[in-house]
């Protein structure tokens, strides 16, 4: 038997083809538009007039499938701090058709990959806001709401070595067991009592864990009853927005508690009742916020690791009984969303490795937005790699 345990895989890809002005860092130039506008033309599959850009990932998780939706208001929002970083920020009308965009994307990998046994499907997103300081390392590539469509081949999961359990990714900065060793109850009480939910269901930790890798590991999860169908309803999407509306709330509602003893409930909570009820009047919260509190003061790398503001990953993933299932997770500096699911990628330069794995690859792109054109989605894009339709 194939033992369970996140697991380290190596991605190869083309080094991109971009030169940092002298006197930039890295992280400075990715959220500059002049950046955005190479990634469009380079790896561009599809625009729309909501600003929604469909894209290959040059530096990719996975090269069976790997692409992204960026919210791409580079042109009209200069300030990357201005921009929106999630759902909640986004206009219902931009919302509506990323939605729809996210629907033909998912329906396409369970088409392509329909047993579970064979492939790892996420889709998802990871917060970009501004929630540590701009000289970090770890800040954002880009500033802008953008998601992510993986599939990884469960052979490959099973032939890669097991992850280091201290690999700072699988620990999360320290944060993700935080809420679990401390909080774990009053969160799940707080997502139960706050969320009105009929599409999704609270799904046991059995269900959740895809037994190959044993994440993830004690988050709250749902399972989308009705299962792909669901994704056609516009209900599923309103309630997956609950469930990021929950997160917010919690997070802030912590955080705010260790910046500020005692300080008042968020004045845009959005379940300000069960904030007051249920956060605020639980002890063990409060404990913990306290003890955070007490160690942001006597230790500086530590309150400078602290994500002030929400900072969360929300996935849509198959598990291996073949169920979609929803999580969420806070986020931290160089945690990328694959490995809530324990699969930590090493993506390496190696443009003729990459190149063996690029035309089937490309194929299912281009297949994927002939899709989202012809549901009205948006207009093809031409690059050096393929034509525009």
């Amino acid at each position: 038997m194939t033992q369970s345990g996140p697991r380290e895989i190596t991605t190869p890809f083309r080094p991109i083809p971009l030169e940092v002005p002298e006197g930039m860092k890295h992280n400075e130039f990715f959220n500059s538009t002049e950046n955005l506008n190479d990634l469009m033309h380079n790896n561009g599959l599809l625009m729309n007039d909501e600003n929604l850009l469909l894209y290959r990932k040059a530096l990719g998780h996975s090269n069976e499938f790997d692409a992204s939706i960026i919210y791409n208001t580079s042109q009209c929002i200069l300030n990357p701090l201005g921009r929106p970083v999630r759902r909640t920020q986004v206009p219902d009308n931009v919302k509506h058709v990323w939605n729809r965009m996210n629907q033909i994307i998912i329906d396409y990998m369970l088409e392509q990959y329909p047993d579970p046994d064979e492939a790892l499907i996420l889709a998802g997103e990871a917060s970009l806001d501004a929630t540590w300081p701009l000289t970090s390392p770890g800040v954002p590539s880009i500033r802008m709401l953008h998601n992510h469509f993986i599939v990884f081949p469960k052979d490959e999961l099973r032939n890669a070595k097991l992850a280091d359990l201290k690999n700072p990714n699988l620990t999360d900065g320290g944060q993700h067991s935080l809420f679990q060793a401390y909080m774990r109850d009053v969160y799940r009480e707080f997502f139960d009592k706050a969320l009105e939910l009929e599409i999704l269901k609270p799904a046991s930790e059995a269900d959740a864990c895809i037994a190959l890798t044993g994440y993830p590991q004690g988050l709250p999860s749902w399972e989308i009853q009705g299962g792909a169908a669901a994704l056609k309803d516009v209900r599923f999407w309103k309630e997956y927005d609950e469930v990021l509306k929950g997160f917010i709330d919690f997070y802030r509602t912590f955080f705010s508690q260790v910046s500020t003893r005692n300080a008042p409930p968020p004045s845009d909570a959005y379940y300000p009742d069960e904030v007051e009820s249920v956060l605020l009047f639980n002890n063990d919260f409060l404990k913990t916020a306290k003890k955070v509190r007490d160690n942001c003061i006597v230790d500086a790398k530590y309150a400078n690791a602290i994500r002030w503001q929400p900072a969360f990953k929300q996935l849509i993933y198959r598990n291996d009984e073949g169920k979609l299932i929803v999580t969420i997770s806070q986020n931290s500096i160089g945690n990328a969303i694959t490995e809530l699911l324990g699969v930590v990628v090493n993506r390496v330069a190696d443009p003729e490795g990459y190149e063996k794995s690029e035309p089937k690859l490309i194929s299912r792109l281009l297949e994927v937005r002939r899709r989202l054109i012809e549901a009205d989605l948006g207009d093809g894009i031409a690059t050096d790699y393929w034509p525009e339709e």
